[in-house]
C-alpha cells in the first residue's frame, strides 16, 4: 500500500528537515543503537503474518523477523528490539524524525519515496500486488465482474489511485467507501458496508485469516492490478547503517541459497565450502566490512532462520495465510529472491 504523490508533497517540509538531520547524524545510527542497546523498529499496528502482537505483547511476523535479524546482527540478540506500531500516515515521519531506526512495515518501495521522502530501501522482503476480496455469496470470479460495486479502501494511498485506474481502464463504475484506519475498514467490509475490500494481496490474506468469522466465506480474486515490492527502509545519509540493514536482509536470502538454516548453522561452521565459511564468519572479513562482529550473519540466521524459514513460519502454507512462495521463491526456483554475493 503506497501514499499518493500529494502526500509526498505534503511531507516535503518534513523530508527536508530529515535530510538535514540525517546528514548531521552522519554514520551515527549504529553508534546510537549500540549505546541504547535496542533497535527501534517501526511495524504495522496489527497485520497478522507480517507484524502483530499477541496477548502478552510478543510481536511476530515476517516484518518483525526483519527487525529481529537486524538486532541479532548488530547487538547479538534478536530480543533487543523496541517495536513502534505505526499506521500508514505515521510511518514516514517516525523514520524521518529519528524516532525509529528502521521501518519494516509492509511498505512499498517507490521512486517518490526513494527520492522526495529521503528514504533508502533494503532488498525486497515480499513481492506483492494489489488485489480484491469479496464474499463468496457475491458469486464473482473475476475483478472484471465488479461493475457497480461498492469498494472499501483506505485514503491517501496509491491503493486508492490504482483502484480508480483499474475501473476506468476497464470501463466500469464503482462507489468507494473510504475509511482511514485499518481495523475500521476491515470491520466495514465484514459488516457488509461494501462489496469489495482492496489492498495488497498479502494484506487481504492476512485480513481474511485473522478477521473473518469464517475465512472460507471469502475469496481473493485472481487479478493483481499493481506491483507492490515491500521492503524495509532507513533514512538517507547514513551509509553505514544502510549497509547493515541491506546486507542483513540479503543474508537471509543468501543463507537459503547456501542451505544454511537456524538448525544447521552450527554444524556448517565446519563446512569446507568457502562461501559458507565466509558467510558464517569462520573466514573473517565480512563482519569487519560492516563494523560488526564476524558472526553477524550467523547471529541473524540462528535468531530467525533463512528467508525460506521466515516465509514459511509467518505466511506460508502451514499458516492461516496459506501463501505460496510464488514470486518470493528463490530465483533458482522461478521466483525473484536473489541475494547479492556475501564475499
Amino acid at each position: 500500500m503506497t501514499f499518493t504523490f500529494a502526500n509526498v508533497l505534503a511531507a516535503g517540509a518534513v523530508a527536508l528537515f530529515a535530510a538535514g538531520a540525517a546528514q548531521a547524524q552522519g554514520a551515527g545510527t549504529l553508534a546510537a543503537v549500540k549505546q541504547r542497546g535496542v533497535v527501534n523498529c517501526g511495524v504495522n499496528t496489527s497485520l497478522p503474518g507480517f507484524s502483530a502482537p499477541d496477548a502478552q505483547g510478543n510481536w511476530t511476523g515476517l516484518d518483525v523477523d526483519t527487525c529481529k535479524a537486524v538486532a541479532a546482527s548488530v547487538l547479538g540478540d534478536a530480543k533487543k528490539v523496541k517495536y513502534f506500531p505505526l499506521n500508514a500516515q505515521q510511518r514516514f515521519a517516525a523514520l524521518q524524525s529519528g524516532e525509529i531506526d528502521l521501518l519494516a512495515r509492509n511498505t512499498t518501495w517507490t521512486q517518490s519515496r526513494d527520492t522526495s521522502l529521503g528514504l533508502n530501501f533494503a532488498p525486497v522482503t515480499f513481492f506483492d500486488g494489489q488485489g480484491f476480496m469479496v464474499s463468496k455469496k457475491l458469486g464473482v470470479k473475476s475483478a472484471k465482474e465488479l461493475n457497480g460495486a461498492t469498494v472499501c479502501v483506505q485514503p491517501g494511498t496509491t491503493t486508492e489511485l490504482n483502484l480508480a485506474d483499474y475501473f476506468r481502464a476497464n470501463k466500469m463504475d464503482f462507489k468507494p467507501v473510504v475509511i482511514q484506519e485499518l481495523a475500521e475498514v476491515e470491520a466495514a467490509f465484514f459488516a457488509g458496508r461494501c462489496d469489495v475490500y482492496t489492498t495488497d494481496a498479502s494484506g487481504l490474506a492476512s485480513t481474511r485469516a485473522a478477521r473473518a468469522a469464517n475465512a472460507e466465506d471469502y475469496v481473493i480474486l485472481p487479478e493483481l492490478v499493481s506491483k507492490e515490492p515491500l521492503a524495509p527502509a532507513v533514512r538517507q545519509g547514513d551509509d553505514e547503517w544502510y549497509n547493515i540493514v541491506f546486507w542483513t536482509v540479503t543474508a537471509l536470502v543468501e543463507a537459503e541459497e547456501l542451505g544454511v538454516t537456524s538448525k544447521n548453522a552450527d554444524d556448517l561452521k565446519k563446512s569446507d565450502n568457502p562461501a559458507v565459511k565466509r558467510f558464517l564468519g569462520v573466514t573473517p572479513g565480512m563482519g569487519k566490512n560492516l563494523n560488526l562482529s564476524e558472526e553477524w550473519a550467523y547471529n541473524a540466521i540462528k535468531a530467525v532462520g533463512n528467508y525460506g524459514e521466515v516465509f514459511e513460519r509467518n505466511v506460508g502454507k502451514a499458516t492461516p495465510l496459506k501463501l505460496e512462495r510464488g514470486l518470493n521463491a528463490l530465483w533458482t526456483k522461478g521466483g525473484l529472491q536473489y541475494a547479492m554475493p556475501v564475499r
